[in-house]
């Protein structure tokens, strides 16, 4: 990005360089297993300062400022797969804001400084098999016992659950109007009563454990609590709008990927006696892909701007997040048709990259709802001016 001086590009080579070591050489096997060692890559991470470049420095982070953050979410497409970034972002951008912005200090020091330093692996937990774009709708409630919290319900679709050392969790603490009876808790996941109930297979993001998770009589110090009781609503809100811009983001490395993978494949393979690229109907397209990825980067670096010199960006950040689900479906569709048969098969990143990127238009806010927060900010849903 035009905003990145030499400072970003060296965060971002140093995140490549234990990529292009101790990450992508594994990534094949990671992806067969279904899993990948969190601790390990994480310690690697953190041990680089990758894991806090935003975070404050007292916890351990570099406290700089959120482009900085951009620039090492970027390099993260170098990864061959998405399912070890996104367990990535969880980590940065998902399960760690609140904390660090509101937790008490007792509190960043038990659990944000280990995070940052790779030392303990995060979980955000707030869908619920009932409640997954609707957030309002959960059901997981923490009742005061004395000094404690006692926590029952559950959470579905949990990225680093099988792994996680501690999970903040968005539960009911009191029986008020569902946007301002919630709170975020953190809960170890040593904890009794913390069933890690079942591994969850999906489609795509094969390396990243994904998980449904049982609280049973949980107990938990109320001192768990990041920030005020009842403010979880909101703290979850903003940490939404983190997490779309990380997935806006990390987006854009893997669009530019499909296209010049695809431009090389299909500039090698003959067919009918010359390349497939030399077929004006495929070089045209490849040329209106590269047009919409131009035009969608130029939105994440404004919202980016915009996020860093501290403006409100929910207008923007959820049009970068329908648009980046849509194009990652465009792009990774039009360019796996190019590579025939071999575009089916499991072995090619292309391949990888198209069942992976369908969990962008649903994960972090569906399509829909975005839309919905759209044209609420529009003025344009029914009844509203």
């Amino acid at each position: 990005m035009d905003i990145y001086t030499d400072e970003h590009r060296a965060i971002a080579g140093t995140m490549r360089k234990i990529i292009e070591k101790d990450i992508n050489p594994y990534v094949d096997q990671w992806e067969k297993d279904r899993i990948f060692p969190a601790h390990d890559v994480f310690k690697k991470l953190g041990d680089a300062g990758l894991l806090g470049i935003q975070k404050p420095e007292k916890y351990g982070g570099m406290g700089l400022d959120y482009t900085y953050q951009v620039a090492a979410v970027e390099a993260l497409g170098a990864i061959n797969c998405a399912g070890i970034p996104m367990a990535i972002g969880v980590q940065t951008d998902m399960a760690t804001p609140a904390l660090a912005k509101y937790g008490s200090e007792a509190l960043c020091n038990e659990f944000l400084v280990p995070a940052i330093a790779g030392d303990m692996v995060a979980c955000i937990g707030v869908s619920e098999p009932s409640a997954g774009s609707d957030v309002a709708a959960i059901k997981t409630k923490a009742r005061k016992d004395g000094d404690d919290y006692i926590i029952n319900g559950g959470k579905m679709w949990i990225t680093n659950s099988y792994q996680a050392d501690f999970m903040v969790a968005l539960c009911n603490t009191s029986d008020g109007h569902k946007h301002s009876n919630k709170s975020l808790i953190v809960i170890p996941m040593e904890t009794p009563g913390v069933v890690r109930a079942k591994k969850l297979e999906k489609i795509g993001n094969h390396s990243s454990d994904t998980g449904q998770i049982f609280f049973e009589d949980v107990r938990v110090p109320q001192a768990n609590l990041i920030g005020t009781e009842g403010a979880g609503f909101m703290y979850q809100m903003q940490q939404f709008e983190e997490e779309r811009l990380w997935a806006a983001v990390s987006t854009l490395p893997g669009l530019q990927a499909c296209i010049d993978e695809t431009i090389e494949y299909t500039r090698q393979r003959e067919v009918f006696g010359k390349p497939i690229l030399d077929n004006q109907v495929v070089h045209y397209r490849l040329a209106e892909l590269q047009i919409e990825v131009e035009l969608y980067r130029a939105l994440v670096e404004k919202c980016v701007t915009q996020y860093a010199r501290g403006e409100n960006i929910t207008k923007l950040v959820s049009m970068l997040k329908v648009k980046s689900g849509r194009l990652l479906r465009e792009v990774t569709d039009a360019c796996l048709q190019y590579w025939g048969g071999m575009g089916y098969m499991d072995e090619t990143l292309i391949a990888r990259r198209f069942r992976d990127g369908r969990l962008a238009s649903i994960g972090g806010g569906a399509d829909e709802v975005m839309l919905g927060v759209i044209c609420k900010m529009l003025g344009t849903l029914p009844g509203r001016k």
